[in-house]
């Protein structure tokens, strides 16, 4: 069989082993001696002029370039120019396989021949483009699904293990594995954490990237993407039936812009309309810039944020730069983990790069 293990995957990554395709199976080794850096990437043109600009301090690209039907129809296929600096690089290619249509995906679970429809799809697409793997980034799942998703990941990680391939699972950060008292946190929990069984997930999977941002969104009032004190709950709680070595710490590279948004409907009606939108580092730094802001530094929170003033009103931004990016390198570091992974490349302060150092290939 010419499964990659985990360790060796990993490791394979960072110290030259060809990667180009399946490699032969290896035995077990010792963690890597870098984090593995893991960093998604979409189509667009700023993340694609980062992952150009960087490829020397990618360890793995896990670009969003399939989706799924509920009926198991796979599309997509790789961007030619990124694949091609990829493999002249010996990067490790996995990308993404998502839906995230709710009612589609439980549709989907319940469908054995669409299911496998799906896992023949990867390894055909694995195989064609020299891909090591696929990477499950299935979220929007309501809590009642969570055992079809674990049987949809086994069957899937199944077929990709078989031919010789290997698996990640983005997991939603489900801390501490019960909903709370309020209604957003019952909402959160049915539909969004309480699906993702990490001890099981964690069992099937190669690798599993731990999704610690999001803790603030526009569904929330302003706060850290991802503060620190959450990040520690979220990470220490996976950590319990998730090895180490399996374990990759989500990072954000982008933060959110708060700010008072048109109270007119287009219907004409008039609602509280406090809106919240993704807010990059090419957006966020100049802005801070412009308007002679000065960017706060919460030591609880290990996260930069600030607040603007403008048409008369207050406009808070969090900003996860790249002094909040060491201090989530560091801690990736000082608990033995695996790696960890960023999304999303374009959105980045351009000092993380300076964190970083070079993948051995």
């Amino acid at each position: 069989m010419r499964r990659i293990l985990t360790h060796a995957f990993f490791a394979a990554a960072l110290v030259g082993l060809s990667l180009t395709g399946a490699a032969q199976a290896q035995p077990k080794v010792a963690k890597p001696a870098q984090p593995v850096a893991l960093f998604y990437l979409m189509e667009t043109p700023k993340s694609t002029r980062s992952f150009e600009q960087h490829i020397d301090k990618i360890g793995l690209l896990v670009p969003t370039w399939y989706g799924v039907s509920k009926d198991g129809l796979v599309t997509g296929a790789p961007n030619p120019g990124v694949l091609s600096k990829a493999k002249a690089a010996r990067l490790p290619v996995m990308p993404i396989i998502s839906l995230t249509d709710r009612a589609g995906l439980h549709q989907l679970m319940q469908n054995e021949a669409a299911k496998k429809s799906m896992a023949d799809a990867l390894v055909r697409e694995a195989k064609a483009n020299g891909y090591v793997g696929f990477h499950f980034d299935f979220e929007n799942i309501s809590y009642l699904d969570r055992d079809a998703f674990t049987l949809m990941a086994r069957q899937t990680a199944d077929a990709l293990h078989g031919a010789g391939f290997t698996m990640g699972i983005a997991v939603v950060p489900n801390a501490p594995g019960h909903p709370g008292k309020g209604a957003y946190s019952k909402w959160m929990w049915e539909y969004w954490r309480g699906a993702y069984d990490i001890e099981a997930l964690g069992k099937i999977a190669d690798e599993i990237s731990l999704m610690t941002y999001d803790q603030h969104t526009r569904w929330t009032p302003p706060g850290p993407v991802g503060g620190m004190p959450w990040v520690l709950e979220n990470l220490d709680y996976a950590l319990k039936v998730v090895p180490a070595e399996k374990l990759s710490l989500g990072i954000p590279l982008y933060g959110y812009r708060w700010f008072a948004d048109n109270p007119v409907r287009a219907d004409g009606t008039e609602a509280v309309n406090i809106n919240g939108v993704y807010f990059d580092g090419d957006e966020s730094i100049p802005m801070a810039r412009e308007y002679g802001v000065k960017v706060q530094w919460d030591e609880v929170q290990k996260e930069s944020w600030y607040v603007l003033y403008r048409d008369q009103m207050n406009e808070w931004v969090s900003m996860p730069d790249a002094r909040s990016f060491k201090a989530r390198y560091d801690l990736v570091k000082q608990r033995g983990l695996v790696g960890f992974s960023a999304w999303v490349l374009g959105s980045e302060d351009p000092a993380i790069w300076d964190v970083l150092p070079v993948v051995k290939r």
